[in-house]
């Protein structure tokens, strides 16, 4: 599905963004949008396309006159189908929309309360200020309680990487 904000004549960029489910071919510009950040774990180009082909209907990009600069990958947990966990956002910086990222993970995340999911997660490192910021601004739109704990410790990881939270969003009323 693809969805454009703001559809009215004028030409500023937030009227020409549009959300749409992401393709194979998109992988290389996400690829491109993940190894820029810091706040993101690097994966191959070759997942990114596996991924938008198994799992497109569970993601989105965002893309401005025919440019990817922002996606959001998600999947439903196969044991937990009432629960969307939002895997990966980025992004592009000065990109000139503001609140994209929230824009962004309020549009994937709809479509999926709207295929009847009622519990979001998403696991960050608490210094991810941006997506605990956009976390926890769903949350109180939706006013939904949020449960937080460790998934993943560092020591799980055998050290060098980030403590993994858990953030667990809902029940989610449409």
């Amino acid at each position: 599905m693809t969805v454009t904000i703001d559809a009215p004549a004028r030409t500023a960029a937030r009227d020409r963004i549009v959300f749409r489910r992401p393709e194979p071919a998109d992988a290389r510009a996400v690829w491109h949008l993940v190894d820029q950040s810091d706040q993101l774990d690097n994966n191959s180009e070759y997942y990114y396309m596996i991924w938008f082909r198994d799992f497109a209907r569970t993601s989105v990009v965002a893309e401005l006159d025919g440019e990817v600069i922002g996606f959001l990958s998600g999947y439903r947990r196969p044991e937990r189908p009432d629960t969307y966990f939002v895997w990966q956002e980025a992004v592009k910086p000065r990109h000139g929309i503001p609140f994209l990222g929230v824009k962004l993970f309020d549009h994937a995340v709809q479509e999926q309360i709207l295929d009847g999911a009622r519990y979001v997660e998403a696991t960050v490192s608490e210094e991810n200020t941006p997506i605990v910021m956009v976390l926890k601004r769903f949350a109180k739109r939706w006013a939904a309680p949020v449960d937080r704990s460790v998934l993943f410790s560092s020591a799980d990881f055998g050290g060098g990487h980030h403590e993994e939270t858990l953030y667990r969003i809902g029940p989610v009323v449409p």
